[in-house]
């Protein structure tokens, strides 16, 4: 996403300063900017995570594996054909997109999870 919107907005640099060091100058500075605000958004998700896992209600330590395992039986039950037989295919696909997503939220959440424990450990 980063370099997505870096080479976007180093395209719009390059048409609007012809000076080519000056442009370069510029998008050296959109990068660490960039870059500044996707760190700073890493530490806050992984506080907020630091803050779920050390949490005192059961709940709140395991809302993740329970979302996770809930969205596996989706997947079973459709897979094994116990869905409700008034939904569409559409229907049926967009709530596998959901559940896909989640699956997705949820190992990204595993994966930062874990970056922090090992960072806080060092």
């Amino acid at each position: 996403m980063i370099s997505a919107i870096s080479n976007l907005l180093g395209k719009v640099i390059d048409k609007a300063f012809p000076d080519k060091t000056e442009a370069n100058r510029l998008k050296a500075q959109v990068d660490s900017q960039l870059i500044s605000m996707d760190l700073e958004e890493l530490k806050a998700a992984t506080q907020v995570i630091t803050s779920e896992s050390s949490g005192e209600s059961w709940l709140q330590r395991n809302w993740r594996p329970v979302t996770m395992l809930t969205f596996v039986g989706l997947i079973v039950a459709h897979w094994v054909g116990w869905t409700a037989e008034n939904l569409s295919e559409d229907q049926t696909l967009a709530l596998l997109e959901i559940v896909k997503i989640g699956l997705g939220g949820y190992v990204l959440g595993r994966s930062a999870e874990k970056a922090a424990k090992a960072w806080k450990q060092s």
